[in-house]
């Protein structure tokens, strides 16, 4: 095949036949005329009618200069004639030319001698209007300085995708010399670029003739192959005056510092958002653990690809804040958070666990510091200063962290813990912004931390002194089992004052106690022990159970601020009967052998405080098998749904309990009864009548 028939054209489809030509010498209108050696016209182009006016009938076969020349020229024309045919030389030049329409023109020549194969001479004229050249050259310097000295990359590639022209800002830009970009493709002078995108817009830009403006792009050239940069491309295509597609123009602008800005500024935003959301993701609730993974899971994805919160040992354990000095430094892991499954994850410490960490660690020098701990670029060396181990380095190491930051959790002026955050998919390195919002962000959790720890504390004491306040398992009773436990609050609200008491009295009865001092805190469980004490010593004096919630109201009336309520029962084994007061407390519930359970229908009385208010007591006859149920309010209010409901949901939830221990049954209302997160503590005592003396 030959040349022609081996082009193809920007599509990819074979072309045939030679290029269509130049619009250029059409837009010349370049005339031509031959003259004999006489100086007669023996030949006369089209060109020549449209820029002398004469046809060619009235052309041919005259003389030229006669027709064309003004009578004050013809001895200098005859002479320039004579020098051309005479030398065989060239003349160029600007001369008038008389029109046919009487007028006279400017026209640039370039006359030359031919020679025929007979040896004959002749002149050839090559003529065009002065002004259409002038028009031209002016409009063509004024395109090359337009193109040379504009700060925009421009380039002309033909419809084979094929640069022909480059100015020297593309130059700049590329880092490549125009004669290295002339002939050939652009995946040839920028390999690294994402070619197939580039060259598919510029072939749907010379098929359809629509431009593609303002199209962002980016990567890197050999002017700076190191750094990434950002420009704004625009294609479109350049056809002739016939409408003859040539190829496609290219102009490109560097948008890199635009871009960067736009980067920073989005970056600048979704980091004060990530602070807007820590003021309300971030201590929800009093939670040591919650609080810890709500800073966590805040940081990851948009900080870390790793997180972990842990607190000093010492700090959680109500001490002062203790770093090891020439010894390792004991935390406690709170949270531990990844945005995707990783090695990493195996190689940190998981919630709840205690680690020490030698004093070169990064993590020991960060909460001994209290300053950001910031390492951009991890490599393998720097890992065992990261991790807890050496088994550990090595999973860091396969995870691919990358970029490690550590920032202090400070808390009234104390270091508590340290939030450690690690890279390892996100390709970016930690850098000083991004440890000024780590430590924004640890700033504002290490207070909710602090908090949640605080009030942790004094929960676990309040539940202590609590605990230490009821009374150990009863001794043997004469014809009475009895079961009880006590449950904190689930839900963040502080411990309350609940209690119940097995108190054994004279003549083989039994006193059966609960109460619940309204608030919640050490001070409840400190007056709740108070009146357990003086319930215990009211029953020692034989006093009736009207008697005794009477003296207990007096006692309350003189605790400030305080008031409770309480269920007082007397059981004697001998009559089988038992004796109730009620101040103000929840009404107790009766189970009889194969009957319905169902709440006693006892006088509510005034709760312990109000004082000036008598108690009444009621008179209950039970027999073997029968059981009798106290409780605190814990056991049966929520926030959703009201008291008549819940209590009756109880006696359904009594009637449905198997055959099972005491011991179980207490387990089993705890579990089926008691709300999920409940808001208060819970005190449960039952007690079942089995057979005993009885008086004759």
């Amino acid at each position: 095949m030959g040349q022609t028939q081996a082009r193809r054209s920007a599509f990819g489809q074979p072309r045939a036949g030679p290029d269509p030509p130049s619009a250029l010498m059409d837009s010349l209108r370049i005339a031509a005329v031959v003259l004999d050696a006489e100086g007669r016209i023996v030949l006369w182009s089209p060109q020549a009618e449209q820029l002398f006016g004469y046809t060619a009938g009235e052309a041919l076969g005259r003389y030229a200069a006669r027709l064309m020349v003004h009578e004050d020229d013809l001895d200098l024309v005859s002479q320039l004639f004579a020098e051309v045919m005479g030398s065989g030389g060239s003349w160029a030049g600007v001369f008038p030319v008389r029109h046919k329409d009487g007028s006279s023109r400017m026209v640039e020549f370039r006359n030359m001698r031919l020679e025929d194969d007979r040896g004959d001479l002749y002149a050839l004229g090559l003529a065009s209007d002065q002004a259409t050249l002038r028009a031209v050259e002016r409009d063509l310097a004024l395109s090359d300085r337009l193109v040379a000295q504009s700060p925009i990359g421009l380039a002309v590639l033909d419809t084979d995708l094929c640069y022909v022209a480059v100015n020297p800002a593309l130059e700049r830009i590329n880092g490549v010399s125009a004669e290295e970009h002339l002939g050939r493709r652009i995946g040839d002078v920028l390999p690294t670029l994402r070619v197939d995108a580039i060259e598919a817009a510029m072939r749907q830009v010379l098929s359809t003739g629509v431009p593609i403006v303002d199209q962002a792009s980016s990567g890197r050239t050999p002017a700076d192959p190191d750094n990434d940069h950002a420009w704004s491309t625009s294609y479109y295509r350049l056809e002739a005056s016939d409408g003859h597609v040539l190829g496609i123009a290219v102009s490109l602008v560097d948008t890199t510092e635009r871009h960067r800005a736009s980067l920073e500024a989005d970056r600048a935003r979704r980091r004060l958002a990530l602070i807007a959301d820590a003021s309300v993701r971030i201590g929800t609730t009093l939670d040591l653990y919650q609080t810890a993974h709500e800073l966590a899971d805040l940081t990851v994805p948009d900080l870390a690809d790793v997180a972990a919160v842990d607190i000093l040992d010492s700090v959680l354990e109500g001490s002062p804040a203790t770093v090891g000095h020439g010894g390792p430094t004991v935390f406690r892991a709170l949270a531990l958070t990844a945005a995707h499954p990783s090695p990493a994850v195996d190689a940190a410490d998981s919630p709840g666990s205690i680690a020490a960490y030698a004093e070169d660690r990064l993590v020991t020098q960060c909460v001994r510091t209290g300053r950001p701990v910031l390492l951009p670029h991890v490599d393998a060396d720097d890992l065992p200063q990261i991790a807890r181990s050496a088994q550990a380095a090595t999973l860091l190491h396969s995870a691919g962290v990358h970029s490690y930051l550590a920032v202090p959790l400070i808390a009234r002026g104390e270091v508590i813990g340290a939030l450690d955050l690690k890279r390892t998919r996100n390709p970016c390195p930690f850098d000083h912004d991004d440890a000024v919002l780590a430590g924004e962000l640890a700033m504002r959790a290490a207070v909710s931390i602090d908090n949640a720890r605080w009030f942790q504390s004094v929960r676990n004491t309040a539940i202590t002194l609590q605990r230490s306040l009821l009374p150990d398992r009863p001794p043997p009773l004469v014809g009475l089992e009895v079961a009880s436990r006590y449950q904190p609050a689930r839900s963040a609200n502080e411990v309350g004052g609940d209690w119940f008491d097995v108190i054994p009295l004279a003549h083989d009865r039994t006193a059966l106690v609960v109460g619940d001092v309204m608030g919640h805190g050490i001070d409840a469980a400190a007056t709740m022990g108070r009146l357990r004490t003086a319930t215990c010593a009211f029953a020692e004096l034989d006093l009736g159970p009207a008697q005794v919630l009477h003296h207990l109201d007096k006692i309350t009336s003189g605790l400030e601020h305080y008031i409770a309520t309480c269920t007082y029962a007397v059981y004697d084994p001998h009559r089988q009967r038992c004796h109730l007061a009620n101040a103000g407390h929840m009404p107790p519930v009766l189970i009889r052998s194969g009957k319905p359970a169902v709440v006693i229908d006892l006088p509510t009385g005034a709760p312990l405080g109000v004082g000036g208010v008598p108690f009444n007591t009621t008179t209950l006859d039970l027999g073997p098998g029968d059981r009798l149920l106290l409780y605190t309010d814990g056991l049966v209010e929520t926030r959703d749904q009201d008291i008549d409901t819940r209590l009756q949901n109880l006696l359904t939830h009594l009637d449905a309990i198997p055959d099972v221990s005491l011991e179980e049954t207490c387990d089993w209302l705890l579990t089926v009864q008691r709300h999920p997160g409940g808001h208060d503590d819970v005190a449960l005592l039952i007690a079942a009548v089995h057979d005993g003396p009885t008086d004759d």
